[in-house]
């Protein structure tokens, strides 16, 4: 789990977002509201082809996101990440984000439990 996250609010723009993806080389981020709660997720795939310049973080973000608790086992994140077809899952503690589970954080520990 990463859990130094980078995130957005729902009222950045699309163009602002596009840079954060962009420096911190992601591909997607949690949106958040000001209490910390996680309200979305925005893509790259949610970028792609849907924006006016005028659009805000708002407008293209997939919602509501799915999310798993600190709790969550590393099956059931794997399974989770499948059957929705996503590529990461904010992690949450009392609503609040404390990270992001990936794709390749579950292979990296799935290949570390079968040394």
């Amino acid at each position: 789990m990463t859990k130094d996250v980078v995130s957005t609010r729902p009222s950045c723009t699309v163009e602002e977002v596009t840079r954060v993806l962009y420096f911190h080389n992601i591909s997607g981020l949690p949106v958040v509201d000001q209490a910390q709660h996680v309200v979305g997720m925005a893509t790259e795939a949610d970028i792609l082809g849907r924006t006016t310049g005028q659009d805000t973080v708002q407008d293209i973000m997939s919602s509501p996101a799915v999310t798993v608790t600190e709790d969550a086992s590393l099956q059931e994140i794997a399974a989770l990440l499948a059957e929705k077809k996503i590529k990461r899952v904010p992690v949450v503690r009392e609503e609040k984000l404390v990270g992001v589970v990936s794709r390749a954080d579950v292979v990296r520990a799935l290949a570390s439990t079968r040394h």
